[in-house]
């Protein structure tokens, strides 16, 4: 997803309403105040989401806490429509367009029957702040550029479990059955061992009663899986969220350079121009008179 303009409230499709009724909508969409209103709206309805858990609240203000998720889900569905009707087509184009499309659309799914899972998913309409942020906007952006990288790492790290998980089967399956008495208790065992919970007195030292080397084993896995490829999967974000700044600069910098170059041109044409009218100014001046 492409971060849109700094500046800007809302991101926007690459469109301009071309009738006067859309243009006036474009506007106030656009506005502070009503941009800041809706981060409002998100905020409040978080809460609100939050209360309906509570048995002993809806018990008491269930109604009005019901109806106040309905008021606030009108304003969203409203919202949405305005921005269709806006930018038409186009507001597909844009992915958080389309994220914001998705998670007010769930909402009005009805949460009842085999939808009933649904309910739960209407916390997803907090996440539109997402969409209001620049700052998380640009956080997302550049997880998302991660991605490749991550991948990669992830097939390195997945490769590594394996021949550690098929080592622990065939070291340790018999006297410990039920954490490595097959490949998948043993992915399941190294994955508490890399999260380093209660890997120690938990997994280890049981182990090393009836294998006193089996510390080679642990330890050995905790050093490349924990220590080494997570940190490069915090070193990847941390160079994609690098890389998104200085690319989001050097576009800063290239409408910058643009703008003044554009204004540079009207500034040097509107001499021009006032220098030729000076000159026939002159011309006039110096003819002689009949």
């Amino acid at each position: 997803m492409k971060d849109p303009a700094p500046g800007a409230a809302l991101p926007r499709p690459a469109s301009f309403p071309t009738s006067p009724v859309r243009d006036r909508l474009a506007r106030f969409m656009a506005r502070p105040r009503v941009q800041h209103g809706i981060l409002a709206l998100i905020l409040i309805n978080a809460v609100t989401l939050g209360l309906e858990t509570s048995p002993a609240l809806m018990a008491r203000h269930g109604d009005f806490i019901l109806a106040l998720d309905k008021a606030i889900l009108a304003v969203f569905v409203a919202e949405i429509a305005i921005r269709l009707f806006v930018h038409r087509l186009s507001f597909f184009r844009d992915p958080w367009s389309v994220f914001d499309f998705l998670v007010v659309g769930i909402a009005l799914v009805p949460a009842t029957g085999q939808f009933s899972v649904l309910r739960a998913l209407r916390v997803l309409r907090v996440l539109r702040i997402l969409t209001i942020v620049p700052s998380m906007r640009r956080v997302v952006g550049a997880l998302l550029g991660a991605i490749p990288g991550l991948a990669s790492i992830g097939l390195v790290l997945l490769l590594i479990y394996y021949v550690f998980a098929v080592i622990a089967t065939n070291l340790f399956a018999t006297a410990f059955p039920e954490w490595f008495g097959h490949l998948g208790r043993s992915f399941y065992t190294l994955f508490q061992i890399m999260t380093l919970e209660s890997w120690s007195m938990g997994v280890a030292r049981p182990v090393m009663e009836q294998f006193p080397y089996a510390w080679a084993f642990f330890i050995s896995f905790i050093l490349i899986a924990t220590f080494t490829m997570l940190n490069l999967f915090i070193a990847i974000i941390v160079n994609a969220m690098q890389s998104f700044s200085e690319n989001e600069q050097k576009d800063t910098v290239t409408a910058v350079e643009q703008a003044r170059e554009h204004i540079e041109a009207d500034l040097h044409a509107e001499v021009r121009a006032l220098r030729g009218e000076i000159a026939e100014l002159k011309a006039l001046l110096e003819r002689p008179r009949a």
